[in-house]
Formats: C-alpha cells, structure tokens, sequence
C-alpha cells in the first residue's frame, strides 16, 4: 500500500467513509437495484453507483461527501486513478439493512416494499425525516486497495459488524448517451405527479407507455395500452403543475413501461424530476432528493426508446417476405 499512497501512512487504506445513519444511503441504492451488478467509481466528491440494462436504461445514484460525517480518499501522486470496481448491489444492501434491523424504521421500509409491489402510489414524504433517521451507532465504508473488497463496518452500541463485498474488475460500461446541448424538451414538476401517472396507467397492465410533449395542449402526455384497456394522463401548463416547461418541438417516443416503473422508488422519495428529452430520442429523468439538514442527492435515469412504429412495419413485412 505504501507503493500505492506515496506519503499516505502504510497502514492508511485507499478509501474510508464513516455515516452516521444508513437509512438515506439504503434508500438512494435501493432505487438503482433493478439490476444485480453496479459500476463503483469513488471520487473526491462522493461515491457513483450506476446500474445498466441491457443497454437500453441505466439508472445513476451519487452519494456525496456530505452524506458522511468523515470522507477520506487517496490515491497515489498528482491525478491518480481513481478506485473503480463492479459489485453485487444486493448483497450491500442486505448488509446495509443489518445496522439498526431491529429498528422501527427497518420494519416499516420492509412493509413499504411489500406494499409497493402491489400499489405504485405509496410515496413517503417523511423518507428521510429524523425520526426515520434515528438509529444508534456508525457505518463504516472501506476499501483498502485495487482488487480488495468493501467492507461494511457497522458499530451499534459496541457491537461491531463485518461484511465484506467482493469485488469484480470493472468492464466500464459506457453512459447511455444523452445530448444536453440537443433538449427537445424540458419540464420540472413535483415527482409525486410522476408516480401518479404510472399508478393511473398499471392498472391495464401495459408493456409499452409513449410520452409525447408539444408547446401546445397536451403539453405533456403519458399514455398506454393492454390487455385490460388503454388510459392516457395529461398535464396542462401551470405553474402549480409544471413548475418549469420548455419545449422546443413536438417529441413523442414509447419506452418498456416497466422500464419506466423501474424508477418509481426514485418518484416515491424525490421531491422534484427533470424530465428531459434529446434529439435522438433518449429520455432522462432526473430526481432532486432533500435529506435532512438541508442536503440535496440526485438519481438520474436514463432510457433508450423503442424503435418507431415505421422501422416495426418494415421488420414485419421483411419477415412476411422471408
């Protein structure tokens, strides 16, 4: 290690972050959890954890800096590497729920996820209020070189608690990539009004939900089709409803709806979303989440839309053809 760290003490590791709570750091993971794997970069500012699907939606949480009480990164020399690694997301977050399991807290998430997977209106607006937050002892986050594993160091009460994460050498996925200078569209609203949206729209079981937005009513539509029927939810341009809107043209793409139902954990605990369209097609939803004592974490959620309906023609008759 002292190879590694240059002047960092031998017995110093690359990586150590202590929390007082992981009750936010539970919640902000638990929302990119739709796939097993993570991308972990560490930087000087926090934490990156990114969750791909087979390419066509990823999902993004950073944990900065503020939510620890102490953050200390080294890295060898002027612009060192920064640690990177790919984990199983699960397993942390199985080991993140044994600090304070016992707790009230603890048991109310877990019947929120039992209801959640039943009824997508289940947002909490006290996700993070100090009463949800008050759990005794210290989590510890370390990584004490390239190729070791993170261990979770939980102290409750004296009681000390290992796990250790192992870790995979990263394939460093690319972004999906989303063309901020090329916005066909910008809104910010209430997060809830998302999630709303989707619960009106579940209950025809739909594989697919187009999003249309146009500088003229309907401003911003959600619609969907099933077996059990088709339903549609627009928003009209007020500024009780949609607090920013900007639409340079008509944008209108379809994406898997569960996809997009994916991010409603993000939905229940945010408090506002940047939804955002590119040129290309691509839709980006960005949460603005408030913890307690005034600190602000973001989820970004990025999906790759459906082929259009003339591509899906032209297969079809391809097919018949052949």
């Amino acid at each position: 290690m002292a190879s590694q760290a240059g002047s960092v003490h031998p017995d110093q590791p690359m990586f150590r972050a202590v929390a007082s709570s992981t009750r936010q750091i539970y919640q902000l993971l638990k929302c990119i959890s739709f796939t097993p794997k993570v991308h972990v970069q560490i930087t000087h500012d926090g934490m990156r954890f990114s969750a791909d699907h087979s390419r066509v939606m990823q999902g993004v949480a950073f944990l900065d800096k503020t939510l620890f009480t102490s953050y200390t990164l080294n890295v060898p020399g002027e612009g060192g590497i920064l640690p990177q690694f790919q984990m199983n997301i699960i397993a942390l977050l199985e080991a993140l729920q044994i600090f304070g399991a016992t707790d009230v807290a603890a048991r109310a998430a877990k019947a929120e996820a039992e209801n959640y997977r039943s009824n997508l209106r289940n947002y909490r607006p006290d996700a993070f209020n100090h009463q949800t937050l008050g759990m005794p002892g210290t989590c510890c986050f370390m990584y004490e070189e390239d190729g070791s594993p993170l261990s979770i160091i939980l102290d409750e009460t004296g009681v000390k608690t290992q796990c250790n994460m192992v870790t995979y050498t990263p394939e460093s996925p690319d972004d999906i990539p989303f063309d901020r200078d090329d916005l066909s569209f910008k809104i910010i609203m209430q997060a809830r009004w998302l999630l709303d949206s989707l619960s009106e729209l579940a209950p025809m079981a739909p594989v697919r939900i187009a999003i249309a937005a146009a500088p003229n009513s309907p401003y911003l539509s959600l619609s969907s089709g099933g077996g059990l029927g088709s339903a549609s939810v627009d928003f009209s341009n007020g500024r009780d409803l949609l607090e920013t809107f900007s639409v340079r043209e008509r944008w209108g793409q379809s994406f898997k709806f569960d996809f997009i139902k994916s991010a409603s954990e993000a939905m229940r605990i945010a408090n506002k979303v940047s939804f955002r369209g590119d040129g290309q097609g691509v839709l980006s939803l960005q949460f603005m989440v408030e913890v307690e004592g005034g600190t602000v974490s973001f989820l970004d959620f990025r999906f790759v839309p459906y082929v259009t309906q003339e591509d899906e023609e032209t297969d079809s008759e391809e097919e018949e053809d052949g």
